[in-house]
């Protein structure tokens, strides 16, 4: 919903803000006064095509920006890591006098592409030139499906089965192009697996191999060092253990007098045990020593092995193993290549004919719906000065998709004698506004459905062009029924429709110093019953004109 629209230099206008508001929000003004602007304004926000004669005469670039109230969770802002604060977004676009444009969403640059995938959630634009929307088939089928009662639940089963049997139709797809590849590569891989799987690793064997190298290589110097050290600490003489025992034997003496040193007896004793324990370390490892030539060699024969592989599969021992993982579950997937394709073509099969059940009701459904849209829509139409219009709903077949197996469009004919043909080639833009009006009232969400729905912005440019008297009532009254689900946007020449205003606004033009000025005001009450009575009797304000315009009002705001 539109809270504020924001407008800079363009066209006409130097300057313009203005609040909108929930329900009927009506702009009148003298023709030519920019009444469309407040339409182009919003549809460069839903990325409309920007162009440097836009801007107003006189100035640098043109901008607008608006701010609405957004359903929190959309998931075009989620992926463009983009944050709605509050449930309100901020949205601007900048045309430059290059005539390239800028456009920003939550104070972050964007793409215009990201405005029109935006629009959607945020409002519809009616207007004599801007019929797009309607006339896609992709919004027919969004405004027939929204009208079918019943198709919530199978358009969601539709989409899942869909998005299943794509990815399965996907995976086969990739297991036959790969197929002759992986078979060229299975020698490859089966050569490479026996040659790792012959060596047996072990995780970290190298590190150990290497330090039982280095041992064998210094054998010698190994055992020099360990006897001469087993000496020093026990063996000789005046080996650390001898002198210990000596200053114990001292000490124990004097603790025999002075008992204080009892406590420096107590503080030798680990001394001793760790003496003991080093030297008898040291004693077993000086025996355990013996040069084995035929291990060296039998351990430098297996870190050649180690190396050779890792210089084809790795670094280190994990990565070759590592990499033997990878080979075991390649090989095994061109094993069971031909029981997973099997599998595939059965699931497959499965999803094809589960699509094709659900389609068929998602078709009868629409059909059952097309009807009764054609039917209302043709009564909405007889009350908007198009009695004799032919509206019809066609449905074929077309290429599955997640939406179904559906083509739905939408034809008319609004000349008796004339078939049915397609919106955009043969109704007048006004008849196309009013087609707007009438399969938004046929289809838009019942009153007070939901609390929590954010309501969108619908803009009707003249939908009122051509018509009169009783069909004009006819459209107030439409649009008026339409704002209590929306809100409503509506460009009007008629007092007719003016008088069923929830906020009426008045759109006035001026000159001065050789400049030209839009300003848009929201009318109070006794502004919109002089407003009303202008669009009624003219220049001349009659006081028959302000007594007719208030009854009108008073009639609208009942209605």
């Amino acid at each position: 919903m539109l809270v504020e629209l924001v407008v800079e230099n363009l066209a006409v206008v130097e300057q313009v803000r203005v609040r909108f508001h929930p329900g009927l929000n009506l702009l009148t003004g003298e023709t030519g006064s920019g009444k469309s602007m407040v339409v182009d304004a919003l549809g460069l926000l839903f990325g409309g095509r920007a162009s440097a004669e836009m801007i107003r005469s006189g100035a640098q670039k043109a901008r607008v920006s608006a701010i609405f109230e957004v359903p929190h969770e959309l998931a075009a802002l989620k992926e463009a890591g983009i944050e709605c604060e509050d449930g309100e977004l901020l949205i601007e676009r900048e045309i430059q006098s290059t005539g390239k444009s800028r456009a920003f969403v939550g104070s972050r640059p964007v793409t215009a592409s990201l405005l029109k995938e935006l629009a959607p959630h945020l409002g519809d634009i009616h207007g004599q030139h801007d019929q797009q929307n309607l006339a896609s088939p992709e919004a027919q089928r969004e405004m027939l499906d929204a009208f079918a009662a019943g198709s919530e639940t199978l358009l969601n089963e539709t989409a899942s089965l869909y998005r299943q049997w794509r990815q399965v139709g996907a995976e086969l797809e990739a297991l036959d192009r790969t197929e002759q590849e992986k078979l060229r590569l299975a020698d490859l891989w089966s050569f490479q697996r026996k040659e790792i799987e012959a060596v047996e690793l072990k995780p970290r064997e190298d590190d150990q191999l290497e330090n039982e190298r280095k041992i064998q290589k210094n054998i010698a110097r190994l055992e020099e060092s360990a006897s001469a050290a087993y000496a020093l600490l026990y063996e000789d003489k005046a080996s650390a253990a001898a002198q210990l025992r000596v200053a114990q034997r001292k000490i124990e003496d004097l603790a025999r007098i002075d008992e204080s040193f009892q406590s420096v007896i107590e503080s030798l004793k680990p001394a001793s045990i760790a003496i003991d324990d080093a030297s008898h370390t040291l004693r077993d490892y000086r025996g355990k020593l013996e040069a084995d030539p035929q291990r060296l060699e039998a351990i430098e024969t297996r870190m050649a092995a180690i190396e050779k592989l890792k210089r084809k599969y790795g670094g280190t021992i994990e990565e070759i193993l590592a990499f033997l993982g990878t080979v075991r579950e390649q090989l095994n997937a061109v094993e069971t290549a031909g029981e997973r394709r099997a599998e595939l073509e059965k699931e497959r099969d499965r999803l094809r004919a589960a699509f094709q059940n659900v389609t068929v009701k998602l078709t009868a459904v629409r059909k059952d719906a097309g009807k009764k849209l054609a039917k209302k829509v043709e009564a909405e139409l007889a009350t908007l000065a198009m009695e004799r219009t032919i509206f019809d709903v066609r449905i074929s077949a077309a290429e599955w998709s997640a939406h179904g197996a559906d083509a739905i469009e939408f034809l008319i004919s609004a000349n008796l004698g004339e078939e049915p043909k397609p919106l955009d080639k043969v109704a007048s833009g006004g008849e196309l506004s009013r087609v707007a009006l009438a399969l938004k009232t046929c289809t838009m969400a019942p009153a007070g459905r939901s609390s929590k729905r954010v309501p969108r912005t619908l803009v009707f440019d003249e939908v009122d062009a051509g018509i009169g008297g009783g069909a004009a009532d006819a459209v107030g009254r439409k649009l008026k029924k339409l704002a209590g689900a929306e809100q409503v946007l509506c460009v009007t020449h008629l007092a007719q429709v003016a008088s069923y205003a929830d906020h009426h606004y008045f759109v006035d033009k001026r000159s001065e110093r050789g400049r030209t000025y839009t300003t848009i005001d929201e009318l109070d009450r006794a502004g919109r019953t002089r407003e009303i009575g202008r669009m009624l009797s003219g220049e001349r304000l009659t006081p028959e004109a302000l007594k007719h315009a208030e009854q009108m009002i008073k009639a609208g705001t009942a209605g």
